[in-house]
């Protein structure tokens, strides 16, 4: 066995250079740290998942930053005769270390592990692979392939029944995700693709969820998608049954996460005022960052002066919160989470927004703020059609969209009483929400696309705009 490949047997990762880890991770998608000073890239802990001449390694690596922070992300490390130039980390004994979640070949060692509920020592810890209890055992797979360009995440599909989701970067604790789903799949709702396992790591560094496997829905196509197709090619009032069924749906998911008043995890609150105060202050804080970074350009200049009208808005938060309920809920729901399957929806990606922290994602809070995201949503879609296909979408259609999902939605939150007092103060905490997740959207399309920045600032102009009769 040549040395590269027994110090890899061993979970030895030293003779990757750092130099070569460094640039490997900075040029990735899923790496948040794009805008910080990396001052170093090491391995911390490492589990051999198979040996031989062809080893494999899943890796935890820490990235350490110029202000004294750090993360750390998944890696998994594989020894090939020869590999794309994206995937490579090095060469050693005339082999290349590749990362093997960006070129999934050797991904399909999770999918075998998986299968066998298997157990693997690493140097700190261990990693253990779950089925869940009743879950049909999946086979070794024999095929895989990446799922998409994902932005913070890695997935593989296996044999075309299975889809694989890698966390990136790891945060201890269970991931959101898991628990989401494992309570769902538990009270029988059927929206979501059936969770089959998940894998994770356990050791004196940390405890943490490094991915889970759910049933591969063939066929789907993603709401956004979906919502685009329609309106450019003269279907929008079609789009508007598929937004009532989304708003029924979305609001059983959200009475079934507020169905469990003996499980702490679940139980809905009654927000304290101490609670909102504290939340309130956290938004006021993205509000005051936001528009203190700002850049000077045209696309912004309708927001100029308009700061102290968003924190006034946002301050309604405790007024408009009397009576509501806080539970945990989705986090990020938007029409890009969910699929159509041919006959109705099923909800992804229960990560919650992936810029916030592990505790953050966990938070509960009113359900409103996941229908206001869906709502935002709706905006996007019309704004996107217009301003990059050209298309004006029918009359009314953001309105009418909205108001097909609220009516839908609004009665099995009011039945499972997660709402406020009065419908006046729901449609004001729905503003409000809508308004955080602009703010939100800002900051990202600041960061990522700036060609989009345009929809965000009209999205937060017209939420400032008093509410109609």
């Amino acid at each position: 066995m040549i040395e590269a490949q027994r110090r890899m047997a061993a979970g030895d990762l030293g003779f990757i250079e750092e130099p070569a880890l460094v640039e490997f991770v900075r040029t990735q998608r899923w790496f948040g740290g794009k805008s910080r000073e990396v001052t170093h890239v090491g391995v911390l802990d490492a589990a051999p998942m198979r040996g031989g001449d062809s080893p494999l390694v899943d890796a935890l690596v820490e990235v350490r930053y110029q202000a004294g922070t750090h993360d750390v992300y998944q890696l998994l490390i594989g020894l090939r005769d020869e590999a794309e130039p994206d995937c490579a980390l090095g060469w050693a004994d005339g082999r290349v270390a590749v990362e093997a979640l960006s070129d999934p070949t050797d991904a399909r060692e999770l999918g075998r592990l998986l299968a066998d509920a298997a157990h693997v020592e690493a140097g700190e810890g261990a990693i253990d692979f779950y089925l869940v209890p009743g879950a049909l055992p999946p086979a070794a797979p024999l095929t895989a392939r990446r799922l998409g360009a994902e932005q913070s995440n890695s997935s593989i599909v296996f044999d075309e029944e299975l889809m694989l989701k890698a966390y990136r970067r790891l945060e201890p604790g269970v991931n959101p995700e898991l628990e989401l789903l494992r309570f769902l799949s538990e009270r029988g709702f059927a929206n979501i693709p059936e969770l089959v396992g998940w894998y994770e790591y356990s050791g004196r560094l940390m405890a943490a969820t490094l991915g889970i496997v759910q049933r591969f829905v063939r066929g789907g196509i993603d709401g956004w998608s979906l919502a685009l197709e329609m309106l450019t090619s003269g279907d929008g009032d079609l789009f508007l049954g598929h937004a009532e069924r989304l708003g029924d749906l979305t609001g059983r998911m959200h009475a079934c996460l507020g169905s469990e008043p003996a499980e702490p995890a679940f139980a809905p609150e009654e927000p304290s005022a101490e609670s909102l105060a504290i939340l309130s202050a956290t938004i006021e804080d993205e509000v005051s960052q936001l528009f203190s970074a700002l850049p000077d350009s045209d696309a912004l200049a309708p927001l100029r002066g308009l700061e102290e009208d968003v924190r006034e808005r946002l301050r309604m938060l405790p007024h408009a919160a009397s009576g509501g309920r806080r539970i945990r809920h989705h986090g990020d729901y938007h029409l890009g989470q969910v699929l159509w399957a041919g006959d109705d929806w099923m909800v992804l990606d229960f990560e919650g927004e992936p810029a916030r922290s592990m505790p953050e994602r966990r938070r509960k809070r009113s359900p409103l703020r996941d229908a206001a995201g869906m709502l935002r949503s709706f905006g996007y879609a019309a704004a996107a059609a217009r301003q990059f296909h050209g298309v004006e979408p029918p009359p009314m259609w953001e309105e009418r969209a909205r108001e097909a999902f609220l009516e839908a939605y609004l009665p099995h939150v009011e039945a499972a009483r997660l709402l406020p007092t009065s419908r006046g103060f729901t449609e004001e905490l729905l503003r409000i929400f809508e308004l955080e997740k602009a703010v939100y959207e800002l900051r990202y399309e600041l960061d990522h696309r700036p060609d989009w920045v345009g929809i965000s600032v009209a999205g937060i102009v017209k939420l400032l705009e008093p509410a109609g009769p």
